[in-house]
C-alpha cells in the first residue's frame, strides 16, 4: 500500500495599509495659507483707509483699468484721470482731452478761441481770455457769466479725476478800476481767481486741490505791447506737475 502526501496549499498574506492622519496630512497648510492671505488683505484695507484721497483714487483707477489704456480707447474711466499724477509726457494728452470735452458741449465749443492751453515748465496752463464784452466774468465784476460757470464746471469735472495740484491766477488789463471804496485791479484779479476756486470746488473738484490763488492785477499782461487789450483780462488755471517726477525744461513758453 502506497502513501500519498497531501498537496501543500500556498499561504496568502493580505496586508492592509492604513493611511496616515493628523500632522502627517496637508490640509492644515491650505488653511494656514488662507489665513495669511486674509490677514494680508485686512492690512492692505487698513492701510488704504488711512492713506490720502489721492492714493485711494490712484489705487481705484488701477483696478478699474490695470493696463492704463482707458483714455486711449475712449471708454475707460481711469488712464490719465486716475493715475498717480499727470507727468510731463502726459500733459499733451490732458490738453487734448480737455479740448475734446469742450467740443462735446456746444455752448463751450464756440469759446475755443478764448481758451488757450500751453504746456510750460510749471505745468499745463489753461488761460481763459476775456473779450471786449465780458466772456467768463461780467465786465468790471467778479461775478461769473453763464458761459463762465459752464466752463468752470466742465474743468472741475475733468480735473477732479487728477491728483495734481492746481494754481489759479487772476489778471486784468491796465485800465484803472474806478471805485469810491478803494477797490482796484488788485482786488478784482484776486477776487476772480478766488471765485473760480470756490466754484470749481463746489462743482466737484473738492477741497485741498488748489495750492495757490494769485492776483496780479495788470502787472503781467499777456500782450505787453497793448496793455489795455481785453485778452490781458484773464484767469489762468495751471495743472502742476506731479512732484514725484518734476519736469526738466518746457515744451512751449507761455506768457505769464
Amino acid at each position: 500500500m502506497s502513501t500519498q502526501k497531501p498537496e501543500t496549499q500556498p499561504v496568502i498574506i493580505v496586508k492592509k495599509k492604513v493611511a496616515g492622519h493628523g500632522h502627517h496630512g496637508g490640509a492644515w497648510k491650505v488653511a494656514y495659507a488662507d489665513f495669511v492671505t486674509a490677514m494680508m488683505a485686512l492690512f492692505i484695507v487698513l492701510w488704504l483707509v488711512n492713506t490720502s484721497e489721492e492714493i485711494q483714487r490712484a489705487v481705484a483707477g488701477y483696478f478699474r483699468d490695470p493696463s492704463g489704456r482707458g483714455t486711449e480707447q475712449g471708454s475707460g474711466q481711469a488712464g490719465l484721470g486716475e493715475s498717480l499724477g499727470v507727468s510731463r509726457s502726459d500733459m499733451g494728452k490732458l490738453r487734448e482731452k480737455l479740448e475734446a470735452a469742450m467740443k462735446q458741449m456746444p455752448e463751450l465749443a464756440a469759446l475755443k478761441d478764448q481758451v488757450q492751453m500751453t504746456v510750460t515748465g510749471e505745468g499745463l496752463r489753461i488761460e481763459l481770455l476775456e473779450e471786449e464784452v465780458g466772456t467768463f466774468f461780467e465786465s468790471g465784476s467778479a461775478e461769473p457769466t453763464d458761459s463762465g460757470r459752464e466752463m468752470f464746471t466742465m474743468l472741475a469735472s475733468e480735473l477732479a479725476r487728477l491728483p495734481n495740484k492746481l494754481l489759479i491766477e487772476g489778471h486784468t488789463d491796465s485800465r484803472p478800476f474806478t471805485s469810491n471804496n478803494g477797490y482796484s485791479n488788485w482786488e478784482l484779479s484776486a477776487d476772480r481767481a478766488n471765485v473760480v476756486r470756490r466754484l470749481m470746488e463746489q462743482r466737484g473738484l473738492g477741497e485741498g486741490r488748489v495750492d495757490e490763488v494769485r492776483g496780479y492785477a495788470d502787472r503781467r499782461p499777456r500782450k505787453p505791447e497793448d496793455p489795455s487789450h481785453p485778452s490781458n483780462r484773464r484767469v489762468s488755471i495751471i495743472v502742476k506737475y506731479n512732484p514725484a517726477s518734476p519736469p526738466t525744461g518746457s515744451d512751449n513758453s507761455a506768457s505769464p
